[in-house]
């Protein structure tokens, strides 16, 4: 079994084993016996999932999954592959994303190169074609927004952010079959591009948290696990 593949399945597996035994998970032993793999292959995996803050290993007691307690790589690799996101970890990651977002909108209005400006061009003039065609727009609407945190000139910002947009991989394509929510999210993009354009930094963040507004259940609804709701 090849390791991106693995690596799904020895999480989901984890975490069901876990839950029965009070946090605590199989052996390196018992877990290569059960997907018939090498001792090797599991450790390499464990590895990454402790990396990610996904389990954690402790002195002379075995491996125990962290449960809602994993940073944000772990939460970025649960709702890629479609494992569960306890509802405190969503609701938290919705606050600090909107945080960023809204300060994003500011710093890129004064920092924003000729180079940002024409991709962020682009993502509009795309939009509208894809409207006219009545397609959907996850994609590009992701597009804009990390356009304007990379506007910031701040590597680490765009990366933290990057992983807040991956929280909603499996997600957006359904938030954004409404055509009405694919208008409006357009017409908004349109009002925050002409103020970072202006280079107003107070408009700029002002139109982010208007467009924003209501984001703990917009955000909700992208990182809630298909089937519910």
């Amino acid at each position: 079994m090849q390791q991106e593949e693995f690596l799904p399945t020895l999480a989901a597996y984890l975490m069901e084993a876990a839950r029965k035994n009070d946090g605590k998970a199989p052996s390196e032993r018992d877990l290569a016996e059960h997907f018939s793999v090498s001792r090797g292959q599991v450790r390499e995996a464990l590895a990454i999932l402790e990396a990610m803050q996904v389990i954690e290993r402790r002195a002379k007691s075995g491996i125990y999954v962290n449960g809602g307690s994993g940073g944000i790589e772990a939460m970025s690799f649960f709702a890629r592959f479609g494992l569960p996101l306890e509802n405190r970890q969503i609701f938290e990651a919705v606050e600090v994303r909107k945080i960023h977002e809204i300060k994003a909108a500011e710093l890129a209005a004064l920092r924003a190169t000729d180079e940002n400006f024409t991709r962020l061009r682009d993502v509009l003039t795309r939009s509208e074609e894809r409207l006219k065609a009545g397609e959907g727009l996850d994609q590009l609407d992701q597009e804009f927004h990390l356009e304007i945190v990379r506007a910031t000139q701040n590597t680490i910002f765009l990366n933290i952010c990057t992983s807040f947009y991956a929280l909603s991989h499996n997600r957006l394509k359904v938030y954004f079959r409404s055509p009405e929510r694919n208008r409006q999210s357009h017409e908004e993009h349109v009002q925050i591009f002409d103020a970072l354009l202006r280079r107003d930094s107070a408009l700029s963040s002002a139109l982010m948290v208007s467009h924003l507004r209501g984001a703990m259940s917009y955000w909700t609804e992208l990182l809630e696990p298909a089937g519910q709701g």
